[in-house]
């Protein structure tokens, strides 16, 4: 396989390899950490979990994201990078650590809570340096290859995580604790893997750095106004970030109903709930990888815009026709068919923004990207908690996602499709 091929290429650069190593370690811990805490706040037998209950733990685990990423960059030109991985690891292993103290101990859960935020917001600074970092290991020929394959080798770690942690909270230990101790010593090999590198090799050069980390910080709140500003003149990128907004929004409100339903309708005991949980997400990621496979196709035949509105439309029909049963295997399909649809579409979203906004913009567009499509997963969870029922079982909400999906469908096919090949 040429990806396999491309790959090896690149593991022949020690650096290279040492760097996604300490990706590998980061987002398998992430993954692990992710999935200990969203089993702690859902399945925890002590917890009489709620809709808003699970709105709070999206809240802990996405909004750093939206409010830190923009600015993490800059500071990341202020810092080494080695030096980030190292003392970020250690600080998130520390915290981690806390963490599952904090879940022993029957503390309130504004401190536990508080204590997570605090790992999930170190993680958006590592993440970002690893990209900011790449071009310090590899060429330029190679440098758009790195980009394409060393995330993609992050997210599969960060789903064996999550995969590992499901396998040692049924299998090994029935605590969450010990799955969080498990991510806490991950972190610690990432930690220590990054002092394979020269603590100067991965930047920034201190000659680059600005002087002034205020001005620094003011410039980037004016470049992604500037940012929002230059997308309303570019109508074809705004409608699709739209479109993929909502569609986030909808999937994010079905997760909800799903862990709810796991939790509650469809199990009556914790570790059951857990393994129907798991093979849910499972499913959905299967619908992901089938997105990446299926969507390069679909778009050259469809356009992006096309593409688009075929999935927004095939998950307003066959939302309601699984979802409505509220019963296991059809929501299982359900799963599979809106991580398609909601990959699908995102996918196409990224091909329209890189080809629709001036090079200068893109980073700017991006982050606001970034915070647009974690924010709608958030808001999605907020209104999912005022409208569903203890068990998860709401027509009402299934009906409403139905509706907001044939909306988008209808809005981009009126506005007039983005034909992007």
């Amino acid at each position: 396989m040429a990806v396999v091929g491309d790959l090896r290429i690149l593991l022949k650069l020690r650096d290279f390899r040492r760097l996604l190593v300490v990706r590998l370690l980061s987002q398998g811990a992430d993954g692990v950490y992710q999935v200990a805490l969203a089993t702690y706040v859902v399945f925890s037998p002590e917890k009489q979990t709620s809709p808003g209950a699970i709105a709070s733990a999206m809240a802990v685990l996405l909004l750093p994201y939206s409010l830190i990423g923009p600015f993490a960059g800059v500071l990341l030109d202020r810092w080494r990078r080695r030096q980030v991985f190292l003392y970020g690891n250690l600080l998130r292993a520390v915290l981690a650590s806390l963490t599952a103290v904090l879940m022993l101990g029957g503390v309130p859960d504004w401190l536990f809570y508080v204590s997570a935020l605090c790992v999930t917001a170190v993680n958006r600074f590592v993440l970002a340096g690893l990209s900011a970092a790449l071009p310090r290991v590899v060429d330029a020929d190679r440098l758009v290859l790195a980009n394409s394959l060393s995330p993609t080798a992050g997210t599969l770690a960060a789903t064996a995580g999550g995969g590992l942690a499901f396998v040692v909270r049924l299998v090994a230990a029935d605590s969450d604790a010990a799955v969080v101790l498990l991510g806490s010593l991950l972190y610690l090999c990432a930690a220590a893997a990054s002092l394979r590198m020269a603590r100067d090799l991965l930047g920034p050069d201190p000659e680059l750095v600005p002087p002034r980390l205020a001005a620094a910080l003011a410039g980037t709140a004016h470049g992604l106004t500037a940012g929002v500003r230059h997308l309303t003149r570019r109508p074809a990128a705004a409608r699709a970030l739209a479109a993929m907004t909502m569609m986030r929004f909808c999937y994010g409100a079905l997760t909800v109903m799903v862990l709810m339903l796991c939790r509650y309708a469809w199990s009556s005991t914790e570790s059951d709930g857990l393994a129907l949980l798991g093979l849910a997400l499972g499913v959905s990621g299967a619908g992901f990888f089938v997105a990446a496979l299926v969507t390069p196709a679909a778009v050259g035949r469809l356009g992006a815009g096309g593409w688009i509105i075929a999935c927004a439309g095939t998950a307003a029909v066959l939302e309601p026709a699984l979802g409505l049963t509220f019963a296991p295997a059809p929501l299982v399909v359900a799963a599979f068919v809106l991580g398609l649809t909601t990959q699908g579409a995102k996918i196409a979203t990224d091909t329209v923004v890189q080809s629709s906004v001036d090079d200068g913009f893109r980073g700017r567009i991006f982050s606001v990207y970034d915070v647009l499509f974690n924010v709608a997963f958030v808001g999605a969870a907020a209104v999912a908690a005022l409208i569903l029922p203890p068990d998860g079982r709401s027509v009402p909400l299934v009906l409403t996602v139905a509706l907001v999906y044939a909306a988008i469908a209808g809005a981009m096919a009126r506005l007039g499709k983005v034909q992007v090949r």
